[in-house]
């Protein structure tokens, strides 16, 4: 009788033990639900608030940097210039130009450049000198009519060019006389300085060759500011240039909008430049717009969100010259 009861009691204390440890009541699972509902809720929203306001910024720093790129490379291009287009000059080629009855872009900056071709004249046997060679570049700012799957709803800025070739009098290729390899951008006209005028007169009578262009633009940033200056509210206004200078995007006779700027391309202030003609400088603005990158409506310019919207400005010389009689 005693081992039996001594049995028992064993058991019973064993039972109570893992009765003790072996879960929880409903009563005690609730309140630690409610008690996680209570602490884990915040932190969450406080969580998705960081992460939307890292991916914002991050949109704003990548448009930054972008527009700042974008300076940087339109810079360097014309620091080869020897002549930039005013309005009036763009006003008189833009019929020469690519894309000319286009309804979606306007060339905002065109200038003839002198640019450097690395080791492209044979001296003797495997000695090579640089050579030069003309070229005519065209920035466009462009706004597509419908959204793309591959460029934003905003606006964009495309980079065109045709060079000339570079003369051999003993090549015998079909496009002439040039190094292999070597030969005129297709539509490729030089621009001519002889005969009576103005350097500008002379510029602004240049014309394409008769040969179809093949060269195409290439966008050079996206995600450029869309608004326009007779929005609501308007987008900001473009700096007054001096007295010798004129911004491209206000041309002094307006474009025929009927078959080349239907879309108010003209009236857009994120990219636009001031041209001094005379001593070749241009300075340029651009600004981006970094709700684009977040959202696919209501991108226009509000000043409550100016700091989507970052711009900058860059003056440029360029280095060359051309002379005429």
């Amino acid at each position: 009788m005693r081992t039996l009861k001594f049995l028992l009691k064993s058991q019973v204390k064993r039972s109570r033990m893992v009765q003790q440890v072996g879960g929880f009541t409903m009563i005690e699972l609730l309140i630690a639900m409610l008690l996680a509902f209570l602490i884990i809720t915040p932190l969450l929203g406080f969580m998705v608030n960081i992460m939307d306001t890292d991916r914002k910024e991050q949109a704003k720093a990548n448009s930054e940097q972008e527009i700042q790129d974008a300076l940087d490379y339109i810079a360097r291009d014309l620091q080869q210039a020897i002549y930039i287009y005013d309005a009036d000059g763009i006003e008189a080629i833009k019929n020469q130009l690519p894309n000319s009855i286009a309804t979606d872009r306007v060339p905002v900056l065109v200038f003839w450049k002198r640019e450097i071709v690395d080791q492209a004249l044979t001296i003797t046997g495997t000695e090579k000198d640089d050579t030069f060679v003309y070229s005519l570049v065209a920035y466009y700012l462009i706004k597509d009519a419908t959204s793309s799957s591959t460029w934003s709803n905003a606006a964009r800025i495309a980079r065109w060019q045709i060079r000339d070739g570079i003369p051999d009098p003993t090549s015998t290729q079909t496009c002439g006389k040039y190094l292999t390899g070597q030969c005129p951008s297709p539509g490729f006209a030089l621009f001519k300085l002889d005969g009576v005028g103005t350097l500008k007169d002379k510029m602004n009578a240049w014309t394409k060759a008769t040969a179809d262009y093949t060269a195409d633009t290439t966008v050079l940033v996206d995600f450029i500011d869309q608004s326009k200056t007779d929005d609501t509210p308007p987008a900001p206004p473009r700096v007054i240039c001096s007295t010798d200078s004129v911004i491209n995007a206000q041309l002094t006779v307006p474009p025929n909008t009927a078959s080349f700027n239907t879309r108010n391309t003209f009236k857009m202030t994120g990219f636009y430049a001031c041209i001094d003609r005379v001593n070749t400088i241009a300075q340029v603005t651009l600004r981006g717009n970094a709700l684009a990158r977040l959202q696919s409506n209501n991108l226009n310019y509000i000043d409550s969100n100016k700091t989507y919207f970052p711009s900058a400005s860059i003056r440029v010389q360029g280095r060359g010259y051309l002379f005429t009689k």
